[in-house]
């Protein structure tokens, strides 16, 4: 699996305890230093089944600075996918992503369940 994550984020550092002590291997990766591409970002929804906007980190500053609350609905996917691809930041992590799955954002339950399944 490839865990994405920005080792500041508490979120992030909840959900890589989380899976050191469910026994899970994964590859890391930092956000910030690796951008996920446009062609990953794509792949992922695809896996996920998740509508492209839960792939916004909706909490940080630069998703507020930019105020892309009120300008992603006027924004096309490809607009959208280059801007994702412009700044780790305004991705939402943690990312999980295994084979046939990827996990948006930490909920220890939904992460739980999903993991139960590859086992």
């Amino acid at each position: 699996m490839l865990f994405i994550e920005y080792p500041k984020c508490t979120t992030c550092q909840k959900a890589k305890k989380w899976l050191d002590a469910n026994g899970s291997s994964y590859t890391d990766r930092h956000i910030k230093e690796e951008n996920p591409t446009a062609e990953e970002l794509r792949a992922w929804k695809e896996k996920s089944g998740l509508p492209l906007k839960k792939f916004f980190n909706t909490s940080g500053l630069l998703y507020k600075e930019m105020k892309l609350k009120d300008r992603l609905p006027s924004m096309t996917e490809e607009e959208q996918y280059a801007l994702l691809e412009s700044d780790g930041m305004l991705v939402k992590r943690p990312l999980l992503i295994g084979e046939d799955f990827v996990l948006v954002g930490f909920k220890e339950a939904e992460w739980a369940g999903r993991l139960s399944e590859e086992k």
